[in-house]
């Protein structure tokens, strides 16, 4: 996986621009890794992105691990994976029928569950939070995804 975009200097309004103009080019089987600390605007990232596939009322799943939204362009997926200690766990509560929908699956906190995610995936690395700044590194893996990186500014 080769380091592939940078975006510095990020506010809310800036990143969440950019997680719209992702979300032009998400495909069925699209898999977005996000990590970053709390605050670092993983999920505001996400309700971004939901927002220009047409999915409305997005909220964190900590609590539920996952929230499936079907009322879009595509079904997303979105996944918290912080309480989850290992993929095994991850794939107790069904992981894997959800890769298999056809979904794009927006996951939080994959640091902690690295041997669950799929090798072709596009990886969000968030830094800074609250009123600072952020920074957005983008990696991406495989040609799918690869071409993702073209949708964006």
């Amino acid at each position: 996986m080769l380091y592939q975009r940078r975006y510095s200097g990020l506010d809310e309004a800036r990143l969440s621009a950019l997680a719209r103009s992702l979300a032009k080019g998400l495909f069925p089987g699209a898999f977005l890794a996000l990590y970053g600390d709390l605050g670092a605007g993983k999920t505001t990232f996400v309700k971004a992105l939901a927002g220009e596939l047409g999915v409305e009322d997005v909220q964190s799943p900590t609590f539920t691990i996952v929230r499936e939204h079907r009322e879009g362009r595509l079904p997303l997926f979105h996944f918290d994976a912080y309480r989850l200690d290992s993929g095994e766990e991850l794939f107790a509560i069904g992981f894997a029928d959800y890769l298999g929908q056809g979904g794009v699956i927006a996951m939080e906190w994959c640091e902690n569950v690295p041997d669950a995610l799929p090798q072709d995936r596009l990886e969000l690395h968030f830094t800074g939070s609250g009123d600072e700044p952020r920074q957005l590194d983008i990696r991406a893996a495989g040609p799918l995804h690869e071409a993702l990186l073209e949708v964006l500014p």
